[in-house]
């Protein structure tokens, strides 16, 4: 019979600053390390929980960036001082963001813990970030996230087991007892049963047909967390060429690179399209939960316009075939080009706010089969000039300059965005006085 483990309580007291945004709670790994602040924050999650949280079922994993596995080891002894009965942890702790929620869904899960911190940059000196999904897979919603934050402010001690060891590099199923009760740490490769849900719903043998005609891609996963699914995907049981999936080795500091998939930051995606014989390239995320889509020779669709496509033909996909669309969705900053799609088709469509646990409700509600975040930036439809100051980084704030227009003539379309634009851009930069503000002659990133 395995050894009891004994729980300890742990005398804390509240860090400032503890208040989840819209992608959960994001800063610098080295706020992170300080002694009980990840306890502290961790403890407020499974405190927010209630009396859901005793013999819960909670899914762990993250994008493989700096500080990953020292708190995945943090997350597994708290969670067994609390009670919890049940963890299923991503092997090495990497798992993306939508095979986290893709779990959760699977497995009958309460919840899971992300440790991401997207887009930003990771590494010793960077980023870092935890996070928490609900039942339905989804971010927790302002409610939950409320919670937690207040018990952040109020927090006088956390729960842990120091003498629990698990080896999360080994796939397999280690069971303890604490305190005289079963504790199970399961540890899965987080590939498989992603793999499995989008065998379910996308058309593999199709795809895989129109790959082995010659068609090429290029998938750059910038060494996120993303590389281990599309080599399976891709290259394993889609076919496609083993050079196709490039920077696909996840890294502590995504190679000194800035994992977010736009023109800027993925300017060799770009270049390699431009110059090579590719019909399709693609870059994500850190943490697998944002894509930048370039067509034959770079061609960039900015992500309304793929919403808007994916909308069109969204009954050409086995899964939405069986299941019927029921509406779509956009963030208030997305460009209004599904709009225009849902009034060809007849669905419903709606606005939220910026971030994705907004579109959450209606997702439970049965009214949303496909929604999509401008996370590159245009306005929507009828609002053609859109400034928001977003807080999705570790620390500081950008300001962002939205601006969407559009365009009837045919002779215009093929024309540089820029180029287009440059009338409303000019009003917007007078309207806001950007440069008496901030200094800057042009923006950081442009797309």
């Amino acid at each position: 019979m395995a050894k009891s483990l004994k729980i300890v309580t742990c005398s804390t007291s509240p860090f400032e600053g503890q208040k989840p945004g819209t992608s959960g709670l994001r800063k610098k790994v080295k706020v992170f390390k300080q002694d009980n602040y990840t306890e502290n924050f961790v403890q407020c999650i499974l405190s927010a929980m209630g009396d859901k949280l005793k013999g819960s079922y909670l899914a762990v994993g993250g994008d493989g960036r700096y500080y990953v596995k020292e708190a995945v080891q943090k997350i597994i002894k708290i969670c067994a001082a609390n009670k919890v009965k049940k963890l299923i942890v991503a092997q090495n702790g990497i798992m993306s963001t939508p095979a986290v929620s893709c779990l959760i869904r699977k497995k009958g899960c309460d919840g899971g813990i992300i440790l991401t911190a997207s887009h930003n940059p990771g590494g010793e000196n960077e980023d870092f970030g935890i996070k928490f999904n609900i039942s339905n897979g989804g971010p927790a919603p302002d409610g939950c996230t409320n919670s937690i934050y207040k018990l952040s402010t109020e927090i006088k001690e956390y729960f842990i087991c120091p003498e629990l060891e698990c080896d999360i590099s080994k796939i397999g199923i280690n069971d303890y007892l604490i305190d005289n009760e079963p504790f199970r740490v399961e540890i899965v490769d987080s590939v498989d049963d992603y793999l499995l849900l989008m065998k379910e719903i996308f058309d593999f043998p199709s795809i895989k047909s129109h790959i082995s005609g010659g068609f090429k891609l290029l998938i750059n996963c910038m060494h996120g967390v993303t590389g281990l699914y599309a080599k399976r995907i891709f290259i394993d049981e889609l076919g496609a060429e083993i050079n196709s999936v490039v920077n696909g080795v996840p890294l502590e500091d995504f190679g000194g690179h800035h994992p977010d998939p736009n023109l800027t930051y993925a300017a060799d995606l770009v270049n390699a399209m431009k110059t090579g014989d590719f019909d399709l390239g693609a870059a994500f995320d850190g943490d697998g939960d944002r894509n930048m889509i370039l067509g034959k020779k770079a061609f960039f669709v900015c992500p309304s316009d793929s919403l808007a496509v994916l909308a069109n033909n969204l009954e050409c996909i086995p899964y939405f075939k069986k299941s019927g669309v029921k509406g779509y969705a956009r963030s208030m900053p997305t460009a209004g080009a599904v709009d225009r799609v849902a009034e060809v088709t007849g669905k419903n469509i709606y606005e939220t706010p910026t971030g994705w646990k907004y579109f959450g409700n209606l997702m439970d509600a049965g009214m949303l089969s496909l929604c999509g975040e401008e996370s590159f930036g245009t306005g929507s439809d009828h609002i053609r000039i859109v400034l928001r100051l977003s807080g999705t980084g570790s620390s500081g704030a950008t300001v962002r300059l939205y601006i969407d227009s559009y365009e009837k003539d045919e002779e215009k379309i093929n024309q540089p965005a820029q180029e287009v634009l440059k009338p409303l851009i000019n009003i917007a930069l007078e309207i806001t006085k950007m440069k008496e503000y901030t200094g800057r002659d042009a923006p950081t990133v442009i797309t």
